[in-house]
């Protein structure tokens, strides 16, 4: 597994169709993160390669990368305010929005706690 780019309309059809939806309503099948990047971003090229690694070891969980140069629209609507920011999407819960450049060790206990996965 890699991680995947994610553009504003993929965004819509595999995540969440806000023009369609105004409460939460994930599209997705299978839990989700999606990393709040920028290309020039050091902190976010620190973590690029975590997100990698965390992509093969947990494939049943979705890992996205959204550029909030590209995406402008995505992240205003999500508030991003500094980068890298990590939004954290469950099955059936809330999406949960943490910013900073988290190491390996607290992204994998999210993943356990939040997102309910185990490492395969």
């Amino acid at each position: 597994m890699k991680t995947k780019n994610l553009t504003l309309a993929e965004f819509k059809e595999k995540v969440f169709d806000y023009a369609e939806n105004k409460e939460w309503k994930f599209e997705g099948d299978k839990p989700a993160i999606i990393d709040f990047y920028a290309d020039w971003c050091g902190p976010c090229k620190m973590v690029a390669p975590i997100f990698e690694e965390l992509a093969n070891e947990y494939p049943s969980v979705d890992i996205y990368k959204v550029d909030t140069e590209a995406e402008q629209e995505l992240s205003a609507m999500f508030g991003i305010r500094s980068i890298p920011s990590i939004l954290f999407i469950p099955m059936d819960k809330q999406p949960m929005m943490q910013s900073g450049a988290l190491p390996k060790k607290t992204l994998e206990e999210v993943i356990k706690k939040e997102l309910l996965v185990e490492k395969n």
